[in-house]
């Protein structure tokens, strides 16, 4: 039972959460049971098909409206006597500013978005706010505490960026083609060629799932009047075509979203028979399933060139049929192997066709098969416990009870008979460029780098500014707003195409830049060091930035290590936006764990069952500017 003095803190504190999905849900649960009365929740995604197996607060009949707002509905039924305030936002619009956040006692996130995390971190170190960070992907999870001058910030330990991918993402708004290539390989072929009667969103999607029931028609199901190439253009336009077009029926999901379009096979192929789609038997002479090609039947040889959208859809039509003419006994017990060639060929085709729906660049064969790797499915359980373990640190932060702060992780297999394990959070990082304002220095090429590939490369992409103002001594060189003349807007947009040496206040080797973003409270200054030459394999950008560290990514896309040291499932090479930290060896362990050896354990700062892909909105904020000078 909680004491007295834990009572009061809860009872008085505002909080502030920011995500209402796998980990919101169970946290807003979590919070209105132990006695908070003043909740506020921020979550710009709605509700999908995919979310219902843990997101425990959504029906079906929910789907396609607000997380934050069903999940406030939810709760209040079961505790109608509390405050909870939801915004079906974009945590980074401009109303959400320092003094939104300095009005509450804790700020609690349960994020799978880097930037938006980043983004959060800098609100809250601005507000002098305690934040509460956490992530889960699959059975693993981490718990930490930020608070400023007394525990590092988020990002005062490099973030390595993850192999994993929201589902929501996956299924509902891709962004990247590696999104493309999980939806086509873990969904769409497991759909396919896989159990048939696994779960599988692709038949029922958005709109359609408040009137579904347990006797709608599998459209996967081969007819029995069909052959095989009216089988293929029918499951074609099902998957490209009126999947699209059903997702498009959410108007709030497009909101602030590109649309995609749908993609029927008789626009594409409006020319080209089914019939003569390829030439089935020039793959006879072998007797290896797996050598069987799509590739070789329609005459296509190079596995490194892009095929367009027509070439796609070929392939995509005849791997189909492929498989069941060829292999036919192996449907319904296929899995992808990328050693597999008409499976990675299949793949490669669906994954393109839907980049091409989403306007996302195509990729060859070659590439494709570099890309693809597997989901970490998200454990509700595993959510559970870290809302759990959110709270009690929140409870902490409340009584001002700093000693007692821990970092815990949530671990897939016991260390020293321990599934959780609590660590002493770090003190701030002296040469972290957020808390401790540490100057960083970039190497670049002045003479052929453009104001544009600075702000693009550095300021939006590492630094994580989404409304910058850049400064060289006392003059703007470039800012970003609604508010601004047209004559500012002309000028900044000439910087923005100009050489970094050719801007009438030049940027060389030598020069101080100040790059500031208002919204967050932000200010980082960096030293120009012009450089000539670069490594174009291991420096594409052409620039690098130190005092700026980001860990890598293990090139080897077919192992990964997970938090007991093992090999886990493969992952795909290609991040996303999550980041996760290995725990810094520095850290002290708890007396509970101090002979608990910290390297078994990794941060895994997403979550793999929530989609907060976060859009950056344009225009600057409405605060005090400083004097524009050119």
């Amino acid at each position: 039972m909680a004491s007295h003095q834990h009572f009061l803190a809860i009872k008085g504190a505002k909080v502030l959460m920011v995500g209402a999905g796998g980990i919101g849900c169970e946290l807003l649960k979590t919070l209105a049971l132990s006695g908070f009365e003043d909740i506020h929740i921020i979550d710009m995604d709605t509700i999908e098909v995919s979310n219902l197996n843990r997101q425990f607060l959504f029906r079906q009949s929910h789907v396609g409206q607000s997380k934050a707002n069903v999940a406030r509905d939810a709760v209040l039924k079961v505790r109608p006597r509390i405050s909870i305030t939801s915004y079906h936002s974009n945590v980074k619009d401009r109303r959400f500013d320092v003094d939104f956040f300095r009005q509450f006692n804790v700020i609690l996130n349960g994020l799978d978005n880097l930037d938006a995390r980043r983004h959060v971190n800098r609100l809250c170190l601005a507000a002098n706010v305690p934040l509460i960070e956490s992530g889960t992907t699959g059975f693993l999870g981490q718990v930490s505490v930020h608070v400023k001058g007394k525990t590092d910030c988020y990002e005062c330990q490099p973030k390595p960026a993850p192999k994993t991918y929201p589902v929501c993402t996956i299924t509902s708004t891709p962004s990247k083609f590696v999104h493309c290539i999980v939806w086509a390989k873990e969904l769409l072929f497991a759909k396919m060629f896989g159990d048939k009667n696994q779960d599988n969103d692709l038949n029922v999607r958005s709109s359609d799932a408040a009137s579904s029931s347990n006797h709608v028609e599998d459209v996967f199901e081969r007819k029995i009047e069909e052959d095989v190439d009216q089988y293929g253009r029918r499951i074609f336009d099902h998957v490209f075509g009126y999947n699209i077009e059903v997702a498009l029926s959410n108007e709030e999901t497009w909101k602030n979203r590109k649309k995609p379009e749908p993609i029927y096979s008789k626009d594409v192929l409006q020319d080209e028979p089914s019939q003569q789609n390829g030439n089935v038997e020039r793959n006879c002479v072998t007797n290896d399933p797996s050598s069987v090609s799509a590739m070789t039947s329609l005459g296509m040889k190079n596995p490194q060139d892009v095929w367009n959208l027509k070439d796609n859809s070929r392939i995509f039509l005849q791997a189909l049929k492929l498989f069941f003419l060829k292999r036919e006994k192996e449907i319904g017990n296929l899995t992808f192997d990328k050693d597999d060639q008409l499976a990675v060929e299949f793949v490669t085709a669906a994954a393109n066709i839907r980049a091409a729906s989403f306007e996302i660049p195509l990729h060859s064969l070659f590439e494709a098969k570099g890309i693809a790797g597997n989901i970490v499915h998200a454990v509700a359980t595993t959510n559970a416990i870290i809302a759990g373990l959110i709270v009690i640190e929140a409870i902490k932060v409340l009584q001002n009870d700093s000693k007692s702060y821990r970092m815990t992780y949530c671990l897939e297999h016991p260390s020293r008979n321990m599934l959780l394990m609590p660590v002493e959070p770090c003190e701030p990082n002296k040469s972290c460029y957020v808390c401790s304002e540490t100057p960083l220095s970039l190497e670049i090429n002045t003479h052929r780098a453009k104001l544009r590939d600075f702000i693009e490369k550095i300021v939006n992409a590492k630094l994580g500014m989404n409304f910058p103002i850049i400064m060289h001594g006392s003059k703007i060189i470039y800012e970003v707003g609604d508010d601004l003349d047209k004559e500012l807007v002309a000028t900044y947009a000439t910087n923005f195409e100009t050489v970094l040496s050719e801007l009438r206040t030049p940027v060389t080797g030598g020069t101080a830049l100040t790059v500031e973003d208002l919204l967050q409270e932000l200010r980082c200054n960096i030293n120009i060091k012009h450089r000539e030459e670069f490594d174009g394999e291991k420096e594409p950008d052409e620039m690098v930035l130190t005092g700026w560290t980001q860990a890598s990514v293990e090139e080897d896309g077919n192992k990964s290590v997970n938090n007991a040291g093992s090999p886990s499932q493969a992952l795909p090479t290609e991040a996303n936006d999550n980041g996760t930290e290995a725990p810094a060896k520095k850290r002290k362990l708890s007396e509970v764990a101090e002979n608990v050896d910290s390297s078994d354990a990794e941060e895994t700062s997403g979550s793999i069952d929530d989609d907060k892909d976060l859009v950056i909105l344009n225009g600057d904020p409405s605060m005090n500017k400083k004097q524009r000078q050119l």
